[in-house]
């Protein structure tokens, strides 16, 4: 999958349309201030490239849901409205003027001015803030943009039109520039306006960062150093059947942890307690492991595992064989012989795919498994790339961070993209 990337096209003098994921977490009683600003950091690269290289950079992204809050025109939205006329007749009048004045509140926390601040700072001058996406303010000063500076237009999901992927929307946001580049590989799965439908009316490149992601989780799937091995977890077998079954026809290894392996243990006739268990995909986990012997793949479960009495930090643990888990106690983690096998068959990969903790990461007490695998990964000689999410926030929490090779950007993308299935900001962009 060769995309075109920034490099392969002139930028100088042009204005150049940039879709980032600014989408931050922010203090929620001010709504002003960063609490976590990695995804900013990942964005100066390409930021900083197109700077150099003199390009006026018009940068969008959306933050937060702000259709939660209220519908177009802020009016309020159903479930608002529901609880108003719940209320009797005389006091309707004063709820809606206060659920109004605090929707308007609440959408002003959701702007992307502290972002521009921010992004100011980092970059040592003045980033321009728009008060709108489309309207006079962000036209205005699109226009009036010089070779070398930066903006920021207002969030894009203030429009309905954003995510119904609206060709007029689209087309207003692709009037500003001469070049798109995407590099918001976290909102690369969907087809939006500004991730897919400004494609249709300018060359369309991709930014450093998902040149990354499709570099390493590309050559990972199609061309992977062998043995290739994918570890897998989190709660439910339903939410990675997709990824299970395509990376089946593609690894040598697939271990499974977290509470779908319950799944897996109770179909091989196990007894599973309390722990998380999904009855109705029993027969889809034989099918998968029998489709995995077909293949010849080594499939590997817990062998023991780490039970509580109690979904708590405090529960009282017990250590079982895999399959043995007493009734009333369930399965919170992944046991230390297990450990001890997955940390092996790591070690031995050439190329590793992490998706999923192992247990309750959460919980202290049954944070040892995710902790282990992610010691794994830092220790091994594998090229090694962990899948967004979870996994990405136990590895960086860790201080692992830079021991592995790759950390996706995108929790929901990079599933879709080990599913093997097309990301429409991915497919927009233009071919080498």
């Amino acid at each position: 999958m060769s995309k075109q990337t920034i490099k392969d096209v002139n930028v100088k003098g042009k204005k150049v349309l940039v879709r980032v994921d600014f989408n931050v977490p922010m203090d929620k009683e001010t709504g002003t201030k960063i609490t976590d600003e990695n995804r900013i950091l990942g964005a100066l690269p390409t930021i900083k490239y197109l700077v150099d290289e003199g390009a006026a950079v018009i940068l969008c992204s959306h933050m937060g849901k702000p259709h939660n809050v209220f519908n177009e025109k802020l009016k309020l939205n159903k479930k608002e409205k529901a609880k108003i006329e719940a209320l009797p007749a005389e006091e309707q009048e004063a709820a809606t003027a206060a659920a109004l004045e605090k929707a308007k509140k609440d959408v002003k926390k959701l702007s992307l001015a502290p972002v521009a601040a921010r992004l100011s700072e980092l970059l040592g001058q003045e980033v321009i803030m728009a008060k709108d996406v489309i309207g006079e303010d962000a036209k205005a000063k699109a226009a009036a943009l010089k070779p070398g500076q930066v903006m920021v237009l207002e969030n894009l999901r203030f429009h309905q039109e954003e995510e119904k992927n609206d060709p007029e929307f689209a087309k207003a946001l692709a009037s500003y520039a001469e070049l798109y580049v995407n590099d918001a590989f976290g909102t690369a799965h969907r087809a939006h306006a500004s991730t897919a439908g400004v494609a249709d009316y300018l060359p369309a490149v991709s930014g450093f960062l998902i040149e990354k992601e499709l570099k390493f989780m590309g050559g990972a799937l199609e061309n992977p150093a062998r043995p290739f091995v994918a570890v897998l977890g989190g709660a439910k077998v339903s939410s990675k059947i997709g990824v299970i079954t395509n990376l089946i026809d593609k690894v040598d290894a697939l271990i499974i942890g977290g509470g779908m392996a319950y799944t897996f243990s109770k179909a091989m006739g196990g007894n599973v307690g309390n722990s998380l268990l999904e009855e109705d995909k029993i027969d889809l986990a034989k099918e998968i492991m029998a489709k995995a012997a077909d293949k010849g793949v080594k499939f590997l479960l817990p062998i023991d595992t780490v039970c509580a009495d109690d979904f708590s930090n405090d529960a009282n643990t017990q250590v079982v064989e895999a399959g043995c888990i007493p009734e009333g106690w369930e399965g919170l983690d992944i046991g230390p012989k297990t450990q001890e096998l997955f940390a092996e068959t790591v070690k031995n990969a050439k190329t590793v795919v992490w998706n999923g903790p192992m247990g309750v990461f959460e919980f202290a007490n049954f944070a040892k498994g995710t902790i282990a695998v992610a010691q794994a990964l830092a220790d091994s000689d594998a090229i090694t790339i962990v899948g967004g999410g979870d996994s990405a926030a136990a590895v960086t929490q860790l201080g692992y961070a830079d021991k592995i090779d790759h950390i996706s950007t995108g929790g929901g993308a990079s599933l879709e993209f080990l599913e093997g299935k097309t990301l429409p900001g991915v497919a927009a962009l233009n071919d080498k």
